[in-house]
């Protein structure tokens, strides 16, 4: 089976799609053409998307479905013209908060995406250039890291500092482990006095060596005797030193994240 999704919203479209995407996910037997129409503010706009999908509805005979987060009811009423099967993700939760708070929803936009709380959006930036000039080992003056990933060349760590820092402010910084590192099976000095926001990321070897073969083709940096090598000296290092690990191999920046959140009993709400 093969279904067309919209995501509508009058602002940026994240909220729509992340929420989309989590239901959509359940249904494994099943592919979704996903499209996103953000910024769908005003009738002009509205009518536009109705006729997309009104066009893709008569051309296909698939009823299109549609994941909205639109706060005018007059803008959803125009795009339910389509036909489309209308997916409010607002409309479960505004009606019992406003009988609850006593109090009626604005009908703002951009509030959840966009710059509202400076501070917030300030202390991501930071934390983002924070994993930017900490990673690699480039600049090892952690005494303002939240919290240091370890490991071998691509188990997975700059992306995994960034995500933490772009989403919830959290100044992560990442360390590879190098061959000497390795070879000697200890931690490197510069490392030992935070031995306490140290974790480990680990991947399985041929995965490894796939990553490495489209960075450096051909390479003894690619071998899978190599990366076999690294990973198990690696795990021995931090076994030893007593680092927390996580494989990464089928785990996504996500769930990585929260696994270590969790471990550091750190509390973030995204954005």
């Amino acid at each position: 089976m093969r279904r067309t999704v919209y995501f509508i919203s009058d602002s940026t479209g994240i909220t729509a799609e992340t929420i989309g995407n989590s239901i959509l996910t359940q249904f494994e037997g099943v592919q979704f053409d996903k499209h996103r129409l953000p910024f769908t503010d005003d009738a002009r706009k509205a009518e536009a998307a109705a006729l997309r999908i009104k066009t893709l509805y008569a051309k296909t005979g698939e009823r299109p479905i549609v994941v909205n987060t639109m706060t005018d009811p007059a803008l959803c009423e125009i795009v339910a013209g389509s036909g489309a099967l209308m997916l409010d993700v607002f409309a479960p939760f505004i009606s019992p908060l406003e009988k609850e708070l006593g109090a009626k929803r604005s009908g703002a936009v951009n509030l959840s995406h966009g710059m509202v709380d400076f501070e917030k959006y300030e202390a991501r930036i930071n934390a983002t250039n924070f994993a930017l000039t900490h990673d690699d080992g480039m600049d090892m003056d952690y005494a303002h890291a939240d919290l240091i990933l370890i490991g071998v060349s691509r188990s997975g760590k700059t992306p995994t500092c960034l995500y933490m820092a772009l989403h919830y402010g959290v100044s992560a910084a990442n360390y590879p482990l190098t061959d000497d590192d390795l070879d000697r099976l200890e931690l490197p000095s510069r490392l030992l006095p935070y031995k306490d926001r140290l974790y480990g990321l680990t991947i399985e070897p041929q995965r490894l060596a796939q990553i490495r073969e489209q960075r450096r083709a051909g390479s003894r940096y690619a071998t899978l005797k190599q990366c076999n090598w690294e990973l198990q000296q690696a795990d021995k290092l931090m076994r030893h030193a007593g680092i927390p690990s996580l494989n990464t191999t089928h785990v996504s920046i996500e769930e990585i994240a929260s696994k270590i959140f969790d471990r550091f009993g750190i509390e973030r709400t995204m954005f």
